[in-house]
């Protein structure tokens, strides 16, 4: 499989310039991300209306990646990329113009966020099967290391400014701040070109919910594939618990600074993680690494939970986003050099789906769980204050640490059983790469053209 040549900006040097526009794009998005969440939760006091806003980011995703995925294998991927982030930037205009009107409202944001994430649904699979044809297969490791380093530097800096906006102009100034963001990304894209690839020999062009079943035939003609990605399911529905319920335990600890300042030191982490992979390159062993990093980064989840101290919960973010980026980076290129790059679309939308498809069950389940679950029952003089409360402690957010205790350990216990099973554990010597040594060239399509 092979990427045909023409004209323009490609290869390492064009992977730079995207991914530099990526990175003050996804700053900008980070800094409004944080800012509505804090604006959902203080306007509300409700863990379960905050859900409703990772809800609406994470149903797009699920529901509409594997027909994105299709479309990124016939279109363009750069063109993919720049609809995709006007899409999201036209969603943050409206956010905009709905709150110097004075007329935004709660619903607003659940709309506008799920509009923005469509975007994301056809954004991410164009750029993963991007880097494919960008950079050569010996760098992918650090290539993808590198895309993660853009959501450390934004995890440090994001809440920062989020927090400073907030205080000295208030939500509008971030709103202008990330709109100016998605035109320095789209003006990246402009720049570049991605070159174009071929179809897999009798992968032919048809309807698109058969080129929908042709990656799922794919993936399940692949058994080592297939479960690991099961055994993401599994983590990810796990975890999404952790997503809602993360900063209302944080602010039951401090307020939003503390929020703040948990985030931007676990930022650190992530890029500290994300640094040493693009350095190093990562483990060869792939598969034994992203199990070991599961199975660390829930043990470290449930150490957030333990006490209802801010340096605990601090240690246990900053060490477990240290080290997601190793596991991330493992995974990517174990799907990079596994799949065509003819396919990269549909499968890493597929992988994408079926990764996250019961997350939304868990987002909808986090806030009353939390609420009328878990919190009374560590309320002072609940069922669990005398046994469980005498450990972790009783009161406002001990219920909901105990949801994430519990959540941490689960995620650990998947990561062992994906071991134990061997066409997980043997994947990387059963499958074959798919990727060759050369599969990058120096030029690329012209703008328009169809991947």
């Amino acid at each position: 499989m092979t990427a045909r040549p023409t004209t323009g900006i490609t290869g390492m040097r064009a992977f730079f310039i995207v991914w530099g526009g990526q990175l003050i794009s996804v700053t900008g998005t980070t800094v409004t991300g944080f800012a509505l969440q804090f604006w959902v939760f203080l306007e509300t006091g409700s863990v379960t209306k905050l859900a409703m806003v990772t809800l609406a980011v994470a149903l797009p995703a699920t529901l509409l990646s594997p027909f994105a995925g299709a479309l990124v294998d016939r279109w363009d991927r750069r063109l993919v990329m720049i609809g995709a982030d006007m899409l999201a930037g036209a969603a943050t205009v409206m956010i905009a113009v709905l709150h110097f009107s004075d007329a935004l409202e709660i619903w607003h944001v659940y709309l506008l966020a799920g509009i923005g994430a469509v975007g994301n649904a056809f954004q991410s699979p164009a750029w993963l099967a991007a880097l494919s044809t960008l950079v050569p297969k010996q760098h992918l490791a650090r290539a993808n290391g590198m895309t993660q380093l853009n959501d450390g530097i934004s995890l440090v800096v994001g809440p920062l400014i989020a927090g400073a906006l907030l205080a000295l102009s208030g939500l509008g100034a971030i709103l202008l701040l990330d709109i100016a963001t998605f035109l320095v990304a789209v003006g990246a894209l402009a720049a570049v070109r991605f070159p174009r690839v071929e179809r897999v020999p009798g992968d032919e062009r048809g309807p698109l919910l058969a080129e929908v079943r042709s990656g799922w035939r794919f993936l399940r003609e692949r058994t080592g594939l297939l479960w690991l990605l099961w055994m993401y399911a599994t983590i990810n529905f796990v975890m999404a618990f952790t997503n809602v319920l993360l900063i209302p335990l944080i602010l039951t600890i401090g307020n939003e600074g503390t929020a703040g300042t948990i985030f931007s030191i676990g930022g650190l982490g992530l890029v500290a993680g994300s640094v040493v992979v693009s350095i190093w390159e990562g483990s060869k062993r792939r598969v034994a690494t992203i199990i070991t990093g599961i199975v660390i980064v829930g043990l470290l989840l449930a150490v957030t939970g333990l006490r209802p101290q801010a340096v605990l919960v601090g240690a246990g973010v900053v060490l477990m986003l240290f080290t997601i980026p190793f596991v991330n980076t493992a995974s990517q290129v174990l799907w990079q050099v596994k799949v065509p790059l003819g396919m990269q679309g549909r499968v890493f939308a597929l992988r994408r789906t079926i990764a996250q498809m019961m997350s939304p069950i868990a987002i909808l389940a986090a806030g009353p769980l939390a609420d009328h679950v878990f919190e009374p029952l560590l309320a002072s003089g609940g069922a669990l204050a005398g046994s469980v409360g005498s450990v972790i402690g009783t009161g406002p957010g001990r219920g909901i640490a105990l949801l994430i205790i519990l959540s941490g350990v689960l995620t650990s216990l998947l990561g062992v059983a994906g071991w134990l099973h061997p066409r997980v554990r043997n994947l990387e010597a059963e499958l074959p790469d798919m990727l060759p040594d050369d599969a990058t060239v120096a030029k690329a399509a012209p703008a328009g053209a169809e991947a």
